[in-house]
């Protein structure tokens, strides 16, 4: 699909400058670009690789003139313009519109207008597909679920039965929405119950057998959110798993039962949320953060990556570590970690010195 400059700046919303009928078809770093293709030069030390007479896009405050371009875009926000960008140029998957023949709709099923169930789908009883929804081969969806418009569920994506997500939803390969939670008990106190009431004592070790607590609850998903690659929201156990309008789940992230995430959020990858946990809005969990069951995360918290959280953490605080503290804490205490060498090194010295006083004495 070809732009011209003037056509693709006012999709950014951006200023034009040179030869505005200049057509770009695609983008590329400032050194490979070739013919048909826009450079992303939106940073001095990239525009140094420019070629003369090249199509690029600029930032604020960088002159086109000085590069020798043939035609250039300046935006004022460079990452938010490359969403602009991205958006442009991606064609999507490839998914014929219809239902294609090898596609297994119950007869109950609604499939509004516009949508596109491609090859070996599968799709159960009273499910309801909204306008525009693309549905890539071997999904699976269960009854009665709801699947709001212009959605996109790619390969191999799992959708249980009992899920209800808005409208604009993505699922990326393999993701998993509505498996079972995990939740089991015993018949007496188990030793994880015993360690948890009395702080790691224990009485006895007992043999134990854990029955299963069956998940009756749905996942309810709102509008705008996408589910990474290999990642899982698992059903509630009584009331429904819940992830809020605009929340972005990176790939391999685990969401357990009774969980509920806030709006606009960003969990990254191999993020582990546990049951019953209350995510607020607009919460940024980086890679590899653990968050342990019953605990409430307040919202505009920013935990950075591999922070392991236990406790209750107050709306707007920004934590790392294991466990987690506010991160200048934690920064300070790298420091003096840093230093334990050498404070090692200064107490065996003084420990020398002040033996040898004592053997004078």
């Amino acid at each position: 699909m070809a732009l011209t400059v003037g056509e693709l700046a006012k999709a950014l919303d951006a200023r034009a400058w040179g030869d505005l009928e200049a057509q770009v078809s695609g983008a590329a770093e400032p050194g490979v670009v070739t013919d048909g293709q826009i450079a992303l030069a939106m940073a001095p030390k990239y525009a140094e690789a420019l070629k003369p007479g090249a199509v690029a896009i600029l930032a604020e405050g960088m002159e086109p003139e000085a590069y020798d371009l043939r035609a250039a875009i300046i935006v004022p926000r460079p990452r938010l313009a490359m969403a602009g960008l991205s958006r442009a140029f991606d064609p999507g998957p490839a998914i014929a519109p219809g239902i294609h023949p090898t596609a297994i709709v119950d007869p109950s099923a609604i499939i509004a207008e516009g949508a596109a169930i491609g090859p070996f789908v599968v799709i159960a009883a009273d499910v309801r597909i909204g306008a525009r929804a693309r549905i890539a081969p071997h999904v699976s969806i269960g009854k009665d679920s709801v699947i709001g418009e212009d959605a996109l569920i790619l390969d191999g994506a799992r959708i249980l039965h009992g899920v209800t997500a808005g409208d604009r939803l993505i699922l990326q390969p393999g993701a998993v929405i509505g498996g079972d939670g995990f939740s089991f008990v015993t018949p007496e106190e188990s030793g994880v119950e015993e360690i948890r009431r009395t702080l790691g004592e224990r009485d006895a070790i007992r043999q134990q057998h854990w029955t299963r607590i069956h998940s009756l609850g749905g996942v309810e998903i709102g509008d705008d959110v996408e589910i990474g690659a290999n990642s899982t929201v698992d059903r509630g156990t009584i009331r429904a798993t819940r992830v809020g309008s605009g929340t972005k789940i990176d790939n391999l992230v685990q969401v357990g039962h009774n969980v509920i995430v806030g709006r606009d959020c960003l969990l990254c990858g191999h993020v582990g949320i546990a049951g019953s946990s209350r995510i607020g809005d607009r919460v940024v969990l980086a890679g590899k953060v653990g968050v342990s069951d019953n605990v409430e995360i307040g919202d505009d918290v920013i935990a950075g990556g591999a922070t392991k959280i236990f406790s209750r953490v107050p709306a707007g605080r920004v934590i790392l570590g294991n466990p987690a503290v506010k991160m200048e804490t934690q920064m300070e205490i790298q420091k003096a970690v840093r230093r334990l060498p050498r404070l090692a090194a200064q107490f065996a010295e003084l420990q020398k010195t002040v033996t040898k006083l004592l053997d004078k004495g």
